[in-house]
């Protein structure tokens, strides 16, 4: 039996719906589906019954729910203190960190071991939902109360576009130019992720989503192959000569919002340390914290 099949047992038996637990989890509702029955087949007897009114837990499941907790729980706790004993935090991200973040904030956490993962966009929180310690993530996150966030940078947003396209020429595009433009999106799990970087916030009408992307490269590669234009971070426009892409900065939208993100119950103060460590690399005010559990 693997913990993730509890993990999504105990989300179902949370949500009482198969597709909110999907989109908690970030899987796609049949994978979902497909391992709950399979540790239903483990334990040899149905967990939830399954109704056009939704969905509830047999006295199996409820029998399970218990301690299924209790397991997750000690497995959470086991984790925390094997990564505290070996003074090991690991970062999640979706993009190039760049900015001199990384050796500048791993001089400063003396003693502690970074690792960092890179995610797809497909998760918009950045690797928390599958085990990372803290990420650094693109604002916003799922705001359900799992999370706390502090806000160490913020950056204006430009646009990617095809190297001979009609605005490339420009050394600043206006949004109105470009809201009728075929765009290159994240992964619609990510949700509201997705509609920041297709600017939702300053549109009249829905976006034209030519294709979707899971990483900046695919995203680049897409770009330059014509399909669409793509919104992007200033510091992220330092483009590879590899792509045949141009990168201007786009008037009338707000920036983004670069934030380091944990899970609200992470009370440890390696995990504040660590928020406060990159605000001070890139010089942005320590205070703004969504949430002082830390």
């Amino acid at each position: 039996m693997h913990l993730r099949d509890l993990r999504y047992f105990l989300t179902v038996a949370e949500e009482r719906s198969f597709t909110r637990a999907a989109g908690r989890l970030f899987v796609a509702q049949p994978t979902l589906s497909k391992q709950v029955r399979r540790l239903e087949a483990e334990l040899r007897t149905p967990l939830f019954e399954r109704d056009r009114h939704g969905v509830s837990l047999t006295p199996a499941g409820e029998a399970l729910l218990p301690h299924a907790r209790a397991l997750l729980g000690r497995w959470d706790d086991a984790r925390h203190d094997v990564a505290g004993a070996a003074r090991t935090l690991t970062v999640g991200f979706h993009t190039r960190i760049g900015r001199g973040l990384v050796p500048s904030v791993t001089a400063r956490m003396e003693g502690w071991r970074l690792r960092f993962r890179q995610v797809s966009w497909g998760d918009p929180t950045a690797g928390l939902a599958d085990g990372v310690d803290v990420a650094l993530a693109w604002l916003p996150v799922p705001d359900d109360g799992r999370f706390a966030w502090k806000v160490v940078s913020t950056e204006d947003r430009w646009v990617a576009l095809p190297a001979g396209h009609p605005l490339a020429d420009r050394t600043a595009v206006g949004f109105a130019d470009l809201a009728d433009e075929p765009f290159v999106a994240h992964p619609a799990s990510a949700g509201a992720l997705r509609s920041f970087w297709l600017a939702e916030d300053h549109r009249t009408t829905p976006a034209r989503v030519a294709a979707e992307a899971g990483s900046a490269d695919e995203l680049l590669e897409l770009v330059a192959a014509g399909v669409g234009v793509a919104l992007l971070p200033a510091e992220n426009t330092d483009v590879s000569p590899g792509f045949d892409v141009v990168c201007r900065p786009v008037d009338g939208l707000t920036p983004g919002r670069l934030a380091v993100v944990w899970r609200a119950d992470d009370r440890r103060a390696v995990v504040r340390e660590f928020a406060e460590s990159c605000a001070r690399c890139l010089c942005y005010p320590t205070d703004g914290v969504r949430s002082t559990t830390v």
